[in-house]
């Protein structure tokens, strides 16, 4: 079957390679604490730009929040004479707090996710018992992104692609040359995502990481994740799609689809959960908000025992 969505953001990467639309400018800021790489893409012509998985300080002994990470976003948008018209999500992650409603209260920008996100609300809004006060319907959001979907950054075209299996909602981002792939595959000396959390799927994400894969072998592929592998010394966050097909160690061209879910499905069962899954989810189903305060007027992090 053609894929539509696949054929508009490769013809999208052509033309940026033959110089008919800006190449994006991106700078990457990597927070160590959670091993995450927040992006910060614009327009070379027109300085509009999009923050992708900002992340929101959290200490988790303490129960507090800080904004040292986010606040250097904002710096930087400052110094370059930005205007950020989005706060873009790969997917609810779980394992940072996002920081975009409070990066949105400084520089602007709306907030958009994958439209499953609805799914991942109706799942951990009854694992937390978050109540009926708690809208499942993605509205905590500005915008809900669906396979194929394309909108700019001033003149930088962008194609959204559905990529699930590490979640349900997952999105990649295609802008100009660059596709931002959240979760989805990390450094090849790494592999790829875990996909056993609620509504993942190793199936789906195998599927998923081949689709992107199709993108022309010189798409540069941001990841948001790093934790380096054994024998490297360096955090890195940048590579391409020629260079995933033909060395990450979990889904290098050849590896079949069958041999990924065993694979996958075997090394999922042998990891913890992420050390801020529970605040994080939490959060981030809320579109970075806290939950609403009780009547004493603060938040509370809830963590159901036993259950996940």
């Amino acid at each position: 079957m053609h894929d539509a969505a696949i054929q508009a953001a490769t013809d999208q990467i052509r033309r940026t390679e033959q110089g008919a639309t800006p190449v994006p400018v991106v700078c990457t800021f990597f927070d160590e604490a959670t091993n995450t790489a927040t992006h910060v893409v614009h327009c070379p012509v027109t300085k509009h730009a999009a923050v992708i998985d900002s992340v929101l300080d959290y200490d988790a002994a303490a129960g507090r929040t800080s904004h040292g990470s986010a606040q250097a976003i904002v710096d930087y948008v400052g110094r370059e004479g930005l205007t950020v018209d989005w706060q873009l999500e790969t997917h609810a992650h779980a394992d940072h707090l996002s920081a975009a409603p409070w990066l949105q209260e400084k520089i602007g920008g709306k907030l958009g996710i994958g439209a499953d996100i609805t799914l991942v609300q109706a799942v951990f809004g009854k694992i937390f018992n978050a109540g009926t006060r708690f809208a499942r319907d993605g509205s905590q959001f500005d915008r809900l992104f669906r396979d194929g979907e394309t909108f700019r950054i001033g003149e930088l075209p962008v194609t959204v692609l559905h990529v699930p299996g590490h979640t349900p909602a997952d999105m990649a981002f295609v802008i100009g040359d660059a596709a931002f792939v959240g979760d989805t595959i990390f450094m090849p000396d790494f592999g790829t995502a875990r996909a056993d959390f609620p509504g993942g799927d190793p199936r789906q994400l195998f599927r998923s990481i081949r689709r992107l894969l199709s993108l022309p072998v010189e798409t540069r592929l941001f990841l948001c994740h790093d934790y380096k592998a054994p024998g490297r010394d360096d955090y890195v966050w940048l590579t391409t799609v020629g260079h995933e097909r033909g060395y990450n160690i979990h889904v290098h061209d050849g590896v079949s689809e069958e041999e990924f879910v065993q694979m996958r499905t075997a090394r999922d069962a042998t990891l913890a959960m992420p050390r801020l899954l529970m605040p994080s989810v939490q959060v981030n189903m809320r579109g970075g908000h806290l939950p609403e305060p009780e009547a004493d007027g603060v938040s509370y992090i809830k963590i159901p025992v036993n259950r996940v």
